[in-house]
């Protein structure tokens, strides 16, 4: 596989890493400080047609659909300048917009995707709840059938977008198959009566980034917008996260870059004992630590990015890029604060921010443990000679 960018490729990293430094670096911190994004990149992205990187232009998105590396190198230009905006973006896009394209009927399609590609409404994904987090197949919201209609009761708590969405992708129960549990996917417009969003988070990291509790009485949904069919739920879940678990990738890949700029910035500028610290082998080291860490993390991305898009299997090969990118960019982050020493603990320096963000890589989209349950789950059942 050769992983050198093509010309297209490079001009949108160019193209994206200018419009990132323009307009969304000189509001991050600000953006994190409010816990809320700015409403200005909103339609800046909406310009750009970031909402439909991975959405074909037929249905008003960038065509990047077949590209999935592109995508990447979107998420994780964001990414190294607000890690709030790359998992805004990132997850619009992977884990709402994508399968509904991918699972979708034409008029799902033309219903909600092209509104979504195109930025005019923000998606989220909605599985977790209070006891089925990393248990995916404990979910509790219930759907039952009522004629021609379904109607949805119980919660979703820390979904990413949920308190800003306009298109939900719900994953409810729908009944019981045999010893299991029967989950399906609903595809509901947050305007339905009985919908109505709880408490939003305050959390450590990626603070703009909007997580908020979701709330489902009574709300009707009709037949046609179930997603795939009854009883796919989890499923067409699993392989959305599949493809999600590429896009937090990236954004950690961008995060832990950005951890590396700083700190090679740093190292030539701080003098300490008549010379730059960058001269001293124990800030060598660790920059040395940090980029191969962060390239590892990038070239499993694109590992996994390829093989998806050239129709191959690649559950294993997101959850490897998600758990060495997200440890990558943590391991970054910290580093990152040692070399800054003192200044690395301040606001005023985008380290802190970075280390704060950089934890939250590591527990959404499923924690480094259950990526690695994943992983060996996968190599003990098929072989080595799968990777």
């Amino acid at each position: 596989m050769d992983f050198t960018l093509n010309e297209q490729q490079k001009m949108l990293r160019k193209i994206t890493r200018e419009f990132a430094e323009e307009y969304i670096a000189p509001v991050a911190e600000e953006s994190d400080q409010k816990s809320k994004l700015d409403d200005k990149i909103f339609q800046k992205m909406k310009e750009m047609n970031y909402f439909g990187t991975c959405i074909p232009e037929e249905y008003g998105g960038a065509g990047l659909h077949d590209d999935t590396i592109s995508f990447c190198i979107v998420t994780e230009e964001i990414g190294r300048v607000d890690a709030s905006w790359g998992i805004t973006i990132g997850v619009h896009c992977s884990v709402c917009a994508y399968p509904i394209y991918k699972f979708g009927t034409e008029d799902q399609k033309q219903r909600f995707l092209i509104d979504l590609a195109k930025g005019n409404k923000v998606g989220a994904f909605c599985l977790t709840e209070a006891n089925a987090g990393s248990d995916a197949g404990g979910v509790q919201l219930s759907a039952e059938k009522d004629g021609d209609e379904w109607i949805l009761n119980g919660s979703k708590i820390f979904a990413t977008n949920g308190g800003i969405a306009q298109t939900l992708l719900v994953v409810a129960k729908s009944g019981e198959k045999g010893s299991r549990k029967e989950l399906t996917i609903f595809i509901v417009d947050t305007n339905t009566p009985g919908y109505s969003v709880g408490v939003k988070e305050d959390k450590l990291g990626v603070r703009a980034s909007n997580t908020s509790e979701l709330v489902f009485q009574d709300v009707r949904v009709p037949y046609e917008n179930i997603l795939g069919n009854i009883g796919e739920g989890f499923r067409l879940a699993m392989k959305t996260l599949d493809y999600g678990r590429i896009s937090i990738a990236s954004q950690c890949v961008g995060l832990g870059q950005a951890c590396l700029e700083a700190s090679i910035k740093y190292s030539n500028e701080r003098i300490q004992f008549g010379q730059p610290i960058g001269r001293f082998q124990g800030i060598q080291w660790k920059i040395s630590d940090m980029a191969c860490a962060v390239e590892s993390g990038r070239l499993l991305t694109y590992k996994a990015a390829h093989m998806c898009d050239n129709g191959m299997d690649y559950g294993l090969a997101s959850a490897m890029a998600k758990l060495v990118a997200s440890e990558a960019a943590m391991k970054a982050a910290h580093s990152a604060v040692q070399i800054h020493g003192g200044y690395g603990l301040m606001k005023a320096y985008a380290v802190e921010r970075y280390f704060r963000d950089a934890k939250m890589g590591e527990v959404y989209e499923g924690t480094s443990e259950i990526q690695r349950l994943v992983i060996a789950n996968q190599l003990l059942r098929k072989g080595a000679n799968i990777l």
